[in-house]
């Protein structure tokens, strides 16, 4: 019976062991059965799904970074082809670790047999020293343009190279990266830039004989007006004078031949021998004032094409300022006026002060040619220690941006052809050159206004 029993318990209800102080715990195929182990199983189940859950995230997010990392890669691979210059990567023991297609065309070799070689392997040994020194170089800054010449594959090549070292993750020296351009195409470079250069100065040259014979065109023009009218009147008083010589003769020659006293003063009468010796003074002294105007002109000129080498002497502005203005207006001379002292007195260059002028003056006739009333105003005046000079004229004026670039060699705002851009900046030039000064600016009334001042250095100071 209690065999039967204990049969009866075993297979109806569950067996216990003790844990503990003797309390009996149910259990169920060597596992806890009840809530708590429930919780357990649950709390164990949703930890391998937040980790599944992570490592399909971090699948994810490699696969991402795997593929940029692909994407780079392409990109800097496609650089390095496409790349004309020559690109050479060494560690820090000076062995090749990566180059570039355009090395392996230029060398001929295969990229797997230069992997490991020593860079010095691939340059001549003429620029074995060069290359030591560029290497030395290199960790205290980047060089640049060192010339060495590489082991081609039909013969040495001339490269430009730049070296700059490499660093890892922390700073530390990692190797050098070279860079080669072939020198050739800079040498091409080069000699398209001074044949540029070359075209360059013989188009300014050009210019500057054009401006200079523009010049000259305008100062022979005023001489030759200026020389017009006092050789007209030497020339006129000649032939009157050669006149006058062939009706004295004739008189002279009658008395010598002993004619009746009636007979002379009879052809006294006939050759207005009184009138004519009452003209001669005035024949003479007008004669006279021509010659010495001539004499002046050509002083003028002398002083107008002295040199750089002239001493500074003694010139007076005034005189200057109306040469300058007497040359350049002919005969549009009523267009300009003149307002200052009778005289002004200074140190300096005076022809190239008149040739300051001159293009002053002549920049400003050309500004009032379209004008209803073209006017032009040539003031001078003391201003403290300055002696200033200022040209007007009641033209359109000068646009806000081209007030900057005005004294700029080759600046020009006139049509192709009517001007070089070489006037203004010679006259600024030699403002500087005798301590002075050259402004330009627009006049509140209307018109241009360029300003000149000059050292008051009078003379005998």
């Amino acid at each position: 019976m209690t065999s039967g029993k204990s049969q009866g318990i075993s297979s109806q209800e569950p067996a216990t062991s003790a844990v503990g102080d003797g309390m009996l715990c149910p259990v169920l195929g060597g596992v806890a059965a009840g809530p708590a182990s429930e919780d357990a199983w649950l709390e164990v189940i949703e930890k391998m799904e937040q980790v599944y859950s992570q490592l399909i995230s971090h699948q994810v997010e490699l696969e991402q970074k795997n593929a940029e990392l692909e994407s780079a890669y392409q990109f800097i691979s496609s650089v390095q082809t496409a790349m004309t210059d020559v690109l050479i990567v060494c560690d820090e023991e000076l062995r090749i670790r990566q180059v570039n297609p355009a090395l392996l065309k230029m060398t001929g070799l295969a990229e797997a047999s230069l992997l490991g070689f020593r860079v010095g392997e691939l340059f001549c040994d003429e620029s074995q020293s060069a290359l030591h020194d560029l290497l030395q170089r290199a960790p205290a800054a980047p060089v640049y343009d060192c010339e060495l010449n590489v082991r081609g594959r039909y013969g040495r090549i001339p490269l430009a190279i730049n070296c700059a070292c490499r660093s890892d993750s922390r700073d530390r020296l990692d190797g050098v990266v070279m860079i080669g351009r072939h020198v050739g195409e800079l040498r091409h470079a080069y000699d398209e830039l001074n044949q540029s250069h070359a075209e360059l100065k013989v188009a300014q040259q050009q210019l500057v004989r054009s401006e200079k014979m523009a010049s000259l065109g305008r100062l022979v023009a005023g001489v030759a007006h200026e020389l017009n009218n006092p050789i007209s009147f030497v020339y006129g008083n000649t032939h009157a004078l050669a006149g006058y010589g062939k009706r004295l003769q004739q008189f002279f020659d009658a008395l010598k031949e002993g004619r009746e006293p009636a007979r002379v003063e009879q052809l006294c009468e006939e050759l207005r021998i009184d009138r004519l010796i009452s003209d001669l003074p005035s024949l003479l002294e007008g004669s006279l004032e021509g010659v010495e105007r001539v004499r002046d002109i050509v002083s003028d000129l002398r002083q107008f094409s002295a040199g750089q080498g002239q001493e500074s002497v003694p010139f007076d502005l005034v005189h200057v300022i109306g040469t300058a203005v007497r040359w350049v207006t002919k005969d549009v001379g009523d267009i300009v006026s003149l307002n200052g002292p009778s005289s002004l007195v200074l140190e300096g260059h005076a022809g190239h002060i008149q040739q300051l002028l001159m293009n002053l003056l002549q920049n400003a006739l050309d500004a009032v040619e379209a004008a209803e009333k073209p006017a032009v105003e040539v003031g001078l005046s003391v201003d403290g220690d300055l002696a200033v000079c200022t040209v007007r004229d009641n033209g359109p004026g000068i646009t806000e941006e081209d007030l900057p670039h005005l004294f700029e060699p080759f600046f020009t705002t006139k049509e192709i052809g009517k001007g070089t851009g070489l006037g203004l900046a010679l006259s600024y030039s030699f403002a500087l050159e005798s301590g002075g000064d050259l402004q330009a600016a627009n006049h509140p009334e209307g018109g241009a206004l360029f300003k000149l001042t000059l050292p008051l250095k009078e003379a005998g100071r």
